[in-house]
């Protein structure tokens, strides 16, 4: 049989052309056809998840978050120079498990790493944002690591990112790369300005 043939039918059709590239594949410039949805779906804790089974190799996580997309309907695909397909995201794609602090005041940087080996500073390009958790008032911190694909930061990194904070203008928060993220106000949790 023929490349051709062996590959129909394959939702995942294009997919080692895509990361043949070094550097993260140019989704954004892909406009491939709709293939349809495939039974595939990340997890809150950012466990990748193929017909209700977990992958458990890194590398095949890699290599599908590589070519990750959210479009501006609001759903996640997977998409190759020549299909697209339509996957199920519980929370965020990603999920940050490691973080790093340098320096202090304004002059702190915040940088953190994926379950999937991605290293963003937060700053303007990689913004850090808090949305309250539904059913628990609760704070969810997300950092920005690519295009609209936002990283969970794990709930052990959330004291350390807590930890980092300060007050500034009335509200507790945290600064990285020049810029200040607010958390929540400071006296709504006992913190004088």
């Amino acid at each position: 049989m023929g490349a051709d043939q062996t590959d129909a039918g394959n939702p995942l059709r294009g997919l080692g052309e895509a990361r043949a590239a070094k550097g993260p594949p140019p989704v954004h410039l892909w406009n491939p056809p709709f293939c349809g949805d495939i039974d595939m779906r990340i997890a809150r804790d950012g466990t990748w998840f193929y017909m209700n089974s977990p992958i458990g190799r890194k590398p095949l996580v890699q290599l599908f978050s590589s070519v990750l997309r959210l479009d501006g309907d609001g759903k996640y695909y997977l998409v190759t120079p020549v299909e697209k397909v339509g996957i199920r995201v519980e929370d965020a794609p990603f999920t940050a498990i490691r973080m790093q602090v340098t320096g202090e005041g304004r002059d702190q940087a915040i940088r953190f790493e994926t379950n999937v080996d991605e290293e963003v500073t937060a700053g303007e390009s990689h913004p850090l944002r808090f949305a309250e958790e539904e059913g628990t008032g609760g704070l969810k911190p997300y950092v920005m690591v690519r295009a609209g694909l936002e990283a969970l930061v794990s709930r052990a990194l959330f004291y350390d990112l807590a930890a980092a904070g300060t007050v500034e203008d009335g509200w507790f928060g945290v600064w990285s790369s020049g810029r200040f993220y607010p958390m929540q106000k400071a006296a709504e949790i006992g913190l004088a300005s």
